[in-house]
C-alpha cells in the first residue's frame, strides 16, 4: 500500500484576493497518489494523519475539497484508510463511508506500526512493531543557496532513525507507556508541497513537534534524506543554542 502523511486538504484555499496554487488542489494531490499507485501496482493508500486543514473546525469549502479528493481516489480504484492526526478532529463526518478511519493510537500491519506522531501510539504498536512510520514533523533540510537570489534552500526530506535494542531490564520495567521495541523509525515528509517544513539542521523543532523528537527520535541515531534519496548525513537534534534536545 501507499503511505502518505500531512496531506492538509484545504490548505491555502483561495480568497477573494489570492487564488490557490494548483499544487495544493484536490486534483493535484489525488493525481500524485494515483500516478504512484499506477507505477507500483498497489490498490490501497493509508494516510498518517492531518488529512485536512485547519486544525479547528470543518469549513464548507474543506468538506467539499475532501469529498472531491477522496472521490477521485475512489474513482481511480484506490481503497483509503486514515489514522487520525491532530488536524483531523471532526473529519469522519465529511468522509465517504468507504474510507476506514483508525484512532490516533495507530494501526499495526505485518510488523510495521503506523501513527501520526503527535501523541502516544498504542502499546500494541510499541511492543509489536519492528518498524514505526510517522508523519507530523514536516521534516526539512536547509541547503546553502547555489547562487545569489536563489531560493532559500529548504527542502523536504525523510528521516530514518535507528534505535538500539532494548535491554532485558528496560523490557521488564513497568511504565505507563512501554519503550518502543522497533529498531527503526521512518518519518515521512509532508505530502502537500505547500506545507511548511522545519529545517532540522538549523532549527529547534516547534513546540508541537518536540514530543516526537524527545520520546522517539532522540533515542537513536537519525539521518536525513532528500526526496531523491540523497543522504544528507546525521541529525544531532540540537537547538540553535547548542543544548541537546
Amino acid at each position: 500500500m501507499l503511505v502518505a502523511a500531512d496531506v492538509h486538504v484545504g490548505l491555502a484555499f483561495p480568497t477573494a484576493r489570492s487564488p490557490r496554487p494548483e499544487a495544493g488542489s484536490p486534483v493535484s494531490l489525488a493525481g500524485g497518489l494515483l500516478a504512484a499507485a499506477e507505477r507500483t501496482g498497489v490498490r490501497r493508500v493509508l494516510f498518517l494523519g492531518d488529512v485536512k486543514d485547519p486544525i479547528v473546525g470543518l469549513p464548507r469549502h474543506v468538506r467539499d475539497e475532501l469529498l472531491e479528493f477522496f472521490g477521485l481516489l475512489r474513482e481511480g480504484g484506490l481503497e483509503c484508510e486514515l489514522v487520525l492526526g491532530n488536524h483531523d478532529a471532526g473529519i469522519a463526518r465529511a468522509l465517504p463511508p468507504e474510507v476506514v478511519v483508525h484512532a490516533p493510537t495507530g494501526v499495526l500491519r505485518e510488523g510495521v506500526g503506523y501513527f501520526h506522531g503527535h501523541s502516544w501510539p498504542s502499546s500494541v504498536l510499541l511492543r509489536g512493531a519492528r518498524t514505526l512510520v510517522v508523519g507530523h514533523l514536516h521534516p526539512g533540510f536547509r541547503l546553502a543557496p547555489s547562487e545569489r537570489g536563489a531560493r532559500t534552500g529548504k527542502e523536504r526530506c525523510w528521516v530514518r532513525t535507528r534505535l538500539p535494542e532494548l535491554s532485558a531490564g528496560a523490557k521488564r520495567r513497568r511504565r505507563r507507556h512501554p519503550l518502543p521495541r522497533a529498531r527503526e523509525i521512518v518519518v515521512l515528509p509532508a505530502y502537500n508541497p505547500l506545507c511548511a517544513s522545519e529545517a532540522l539542521n538549523r532549527e529547534e523543532p516547534r513546540r508541537g513537534h518536540r514530543f516526537l523528537v524527545r520520546r522517539f527520535l532522540c533515542r537513536g541515531s537519525s539521518r536525513a534524506y532528500l526526496l531523491d534519496g540523497t543522504d544528507l548525513g546525521e541529525l544531532t537534534w540540537e537547538s540553535p543554542s547548542g543544548s541537546t534536545l
